[in-house]
């Protein structure tokens, strides 16, 4: 077992920095290190179904933190989306694929499950892909979130009506199991409310912060195993787990301590699915492999396509949804396993199948890479809000905490702007508020128009990305010259590149509140109170003084690195200076 964790980490460290560098995500590289290690490369190990059932480990603890996330009333808002889009998702998905098995010569029953169990994608995949790209929060990734979690509760009554699939027996079972179900998680949801926190507050009073974390994997896998037990999915006991803590003041800790184990165990089961690939049924017959991989994807992309459409996401959405969900999931394994002992389906067929579910989680990240880099070759423009011919003096391009402070001061002198968000959650929270914002990117030229920028006055760039801001005033600059841009800068490097566009008011996001911090911590050191802020002050001209000194030196690393020793030795020399001259004094 030791031998097979060093196997694991050798070749987690090798495969997945080298996908990385590649941008082919960390995804791939753990697929093609499980594929080179396992029983189909060089069998360095060859006990796949004990790796994959600990690996699950990791699907356990990512459910965990997501359910950390969501708290009670925010899975409220998202009933809709998962009983509706989610059970419409289930349905017709499993329409397409269970036609295209009946004319793939299946029988009716053997089709309807299939249809069904296809229909599921995989938690795993779809979270960590949208986490890697920061899309969860997205209108789209709450969508497939929704989604996803509708799937792990329809996995008990798709293992119910297996035996019903089979030879007939086992209805009265089925129900048996689900009427279980339904008590078991009524049991979690209510005792867990009051027993989990009071178990943490017990643990919490001993200041050992290993007892904690041990607490904490407990909660997880105790719930885990307990909802397991009744027949339900342990990513979704432990995701109840999560959300039954959401609220409670250990939420920040449990994730901390969660996040380690998370990260390596989610690793290892993405290693696992690469071992369980069949290459020799792939080598037997290849083109009827790539055929149902590829009819797979297609047919749950084309569904969800649909339903994203239907469900009001624009085009770019509907289409990232359809791709982040358009595998088959891991509940395939299990199953597919128990369709067989229930003589549903064929042994041949579910091994068939298996590999096709694998060979679909691979084609994923291939398929969202290269969609991304289609639409920024095609740039397409996609839908934003129509903006009101107001004739508005300000633009306000990014309403996040630092524009929202500009646009408050304008509201409150009465002078009119527009603001302008990419993000729709944003758009969606701060009109909550009475404020009146448009959804859009500010990089499009067509939306600059829309906004009256040809007659506005002031352009107040606040975007907190760095490409996207350097994108905006790049066509700010170009399109409308005589607009003043009024610029914040993430950092001194995104300065100098505003600075190279031609942009001379510019404001780091965090300069001033924290040389306004600088001040207290003198004063908290014996220091009076103008004596700080007269060193902050000093430190402050010195510091943008030479900003503008060094704008020209900025691609050059070695050079910037030694003017930034230079000006730390100025500044030391200023203040030793000072210090002589009041003790002179």
């Amino acid at each position: 077992m030791f031998a097979e964790m060093i196997v694991f980490l050798v070749g987690a460290v090798i495969a997945v920095p080298l996908f990385q560098r590649f941008g082919l995500g960390a995804v791939l590289g753990y697929l093609a290190a499980g594929v080179i290690i396992g029983p189909a490369g060089m069998a360095l190990v060859a006990d796949v179904d004990r790796v994959m059932h600990t690996a699950e480990l990791g699907v356990v603890l990512l459910l965990f933190i997501v359910g950390l996330e969501l708290r009670p009333a925010r899975l409220w808002t998202l009933r809709r989306s998962i009983f509706g889009f989610g059970g419409a998702q289930l349905l017709l998905t499993a329409v397409f694929l269970g036609a295209a098995g009946l004319a793939a010569g299946l029988s009716l029953n053997a089709a309807i499950l299939v249809g069904l169990v296809l229909a599921l994608s995989s938690t795993a995949f779809a979270l960590q892909l949208m986490a890697e790209r920061n899309e969860l929060t997205s209108r789209h990734g709450r969508t497939a979130f929704a989604t996803l979690l509708f799937q792990d509760l329809a996995v008990v009554p798709l293992l119910a009506i297996v035996p019903l699939l089979g030879q007939g027996e086992g209805a009265s079972v089925g129900m048996e199991g689900a009427i279980r179900a339904v008590v078991v998680l009524l049991a979690v949801v209510v005792g867990g409310r009051y027993l989990l926190r009071y178990l943490l507050r017990i643990v919490a009073k001993s200041g050992v912060r290993e007892a904690l974390t041990a607490a904490a994997l407990l909660i997880v896998l105790g719930t885990a195993e307990i909802v397991e037990l009744a027949g339900l999915s342990m990513a979704l006991g432990a995701f109840l787990a999560g959300v039954l803590l959401a609220d409670s003041e250990f939420r920040h800790q449990l994730e901390a301590d969660i996040e380690p184990f998370k990260g390596l165990l989610l690793g290892l089961f993405f290693i696992s699915v690469g071992m369980s690939l069949n290459l020799q049924l792939i080598a037997q017959s290849p083109q009827n492999v790539v055929a149902a991989v590829a009819g797979l994807v297609f047919l749950k992309f084309a569904a969800l396509f649909l339903l994203g459409r239907w469900h009001g996401l624009e085009n770019a959405a509907a289409r990232r949804l359809a791709l982040i969900l358009s595998q088959g999931g891991e509940f395939a394994f299990v199953i597919f396993g128990v369709a067989v002992a229930g003589e549903v389906i064929e042994t041949e067929l579910a091994e068939f199948l298996i590999v096709v579910v694998s060979l679909s989680m691979v084609t994923t990240p291939l398929l969202l890479r290269l969609e991304r880099a289609l639409s920024a070759a095609v740039d397409v423009p996609g839908e934003f809000d129509t903006i009101e011919d107001e004739h508005n003096p300000v633009i306000i391009a990014g309403f996040g905490r630092f524009g929202q402070m500009t646009a408050r001061v304008l509201r409150a002198k009465r002078i009119g702007f527009t603001a302008l968000d990419i993000s729709q959650e944003q758009v969606d929270f701060v009109a909550r508020f009475g404020n009146k914002i448009y959804y859009g990117d500010a990089s499009r030229l067509d939306l600059l128009e829309s906004a009256d920028a040809a007659k506005a006055k002031i352009f107040v760039l606040a975007i907190d990305d760095v490409a996207a801001s350097l994108r905006t005033a790049s066509i700010v600059r170009r399109h409308f010259p005589h607009l003043k841009i009024y610029a914040r800068a993430r950092n001194r490097p995104h300065a100098y590149q505003l600075m190279d566009l031609g942009i001379e008011v510019i404001r780091r996001e965090t300069f001033l509140s924290a040389l306004d911090l600088t001040v207290e911590v003198l004063k908290g050191l014996g220091e009076s109170d103008a004596a700080a802020r007269d060193a902050v002050n000093k430190f402050k001209e010195h510091d943008e003084q030479r900003l503008h000194e060094h704008r020209e030196s900025h691609n050059d690393e070695q050079k910037m690195q030694s003017l930034a020793k230079t000006a730390a030795k100025e500044l030391e020399e200023m203040f030793q200076r000072d210090r002589e001259d009041g003790v002179r004094l």
